[in-house]
């Protein structure tokens, strides 16, 4: 499946890039759940840039993502990483990877829909445990039950990623897999959006 991935058939890739026009893939979920790396494979898969928010914003502030939470807090971080995707966004074609927060923004998630197609990478709490645990520049992690603060941000958060336009699941398989199972799953929406476009009109 891997090897599909990187020899996708031209024809294949022309239809679905047809469809996408000039919107972008953005893949929304809880850190950890691969956004990036899974993001980095789709863009290479269909020739197109790829952009994480957290970089940008931490490109245009000249801060790391833990020092813009600890000297302005979560509420100016939020309102800086809407400006940031809203900018980007103008920028289509192109892959995005957001902020685990950014798609709990009302704003920033209509602003993906009118100028993307989102993508929830969806992971369950053991998974992203062993991931998040890895890595120490987690803002919202720094705290004596990590694992709780998951939890509760699974429950918070998992019921708006699903209004992104396709979930897939994520879990411990190869990065080739779940980029393939995107760009399946990408090409079935944009066929299906296209097809009811075409009755309607």
């Amino acid at each position: 499946m891997g090897a599909q991935l990187n020899i996708m058939p031209q024809e294949s890739r022309a239809r679905l890039l047809s469809r996408l026009g000039g919107r972008s893939i953005v893949f929304v979920g809880l850190m950890g759940a691969g956004k990036t790396a899974i993001g980095r494979k789709v863009a290479s898969a269909l020739a197109l840039p790829f952009i994480d928010s957290d970089h940008e914003i931490e490109s245009v502030s000249r801060m790391t993502i833990p020092e813009l939470f600890e000297h302005y807090g979560e509420a100016e971080f939020r309102a800086l990483e809407q400006r940031v995707i809203l900018r980007v966004l103008e920028g289509g074609p192109q892959v995005l990877s957001t902020g685990g927060g950014a798609f709990m923004n009302a704003d920033t998630r209509a602003a993906i829909a009118a100028h993307g197609v989102s993508v929830w990478l969806k992971a369950d709490l053991d998974l992203l445990m062993e991931r998040v645990s890895k890595k120490q520049n987690r803002p919202l992690l720094k705290n004596d039950n990590p694992r709780g603060v998951l939890e509760r941000l699974m429950m918070e958060r998992y019921p708006v990623y699903a209004n992104a336009a396709i979930t897939v699941l994520t879990r411990d398989e190869r990065k080739e897999v779940i980029a393939a199972e995107v760009v399946a799953s990408l090409g079935a929406h944009l066929d299906s959006s296209a097809d009811a476009e075409g009755v309607q009109s």
